[in-house]
């Protein structure tokens, strides 16, 4: 899977939030000041090419969805992140992350609630 530029996952997050919409629905996503009409065009159509994005034509106008999920595509995004900055170890991103985000006590609890969780989960799969 490809990566994406910071545009074209912009236009993404928003399609992934509506789900489906027309370019205009795209557009209306975005915040004050807009991009140009162009240029969210532009994008999409990008994305259109690299296969991250699918339409359905009515006439002259296209409805656009996401052919890759959110979910899958930040599997490959941090599988990225944990190969590139962190030596493909899970276990420095969770070090690096909990000591440099001043993450509160309970916030805390909750992600070592979620790593017993799963290794709970790995002791019955063996």
């Amino acid at each position: 899977m490809k990566e994406l530029t910071k545009a074209e996952e912009q236009v993404m997050q928003y399609l992934w939030e509506i789900e489906k919409g027309f370019l205009k629905d795209i557009a209306d996503q975005f915040p004050d000041p807009k991009p140009a009409y162009t240029t969210i065009s532009t994008v999409v159509r990008v994305l259109v090419s690299k296969g991250f994005i699918g339409f359905k034509t009515y006439g002259k106008s296209n409805e656009y969805y996401p052919l890759i999920s959110k979910k899958d595509y930040t599997k490959v995004f941090f599988k990225g992140i944990v190969k590139g900055f962190f030596n493909n170890s899970a276990s420095k991103l969770v070090s690096f992350f909990a000591s440099e985000n001043d993450l509160s006590l309970i916030e805390l609890e909750q992600l070592k609630k979620q790593v017993e969780e799963q290794i709970e989960k790995k002791k019955k799969s063996e």
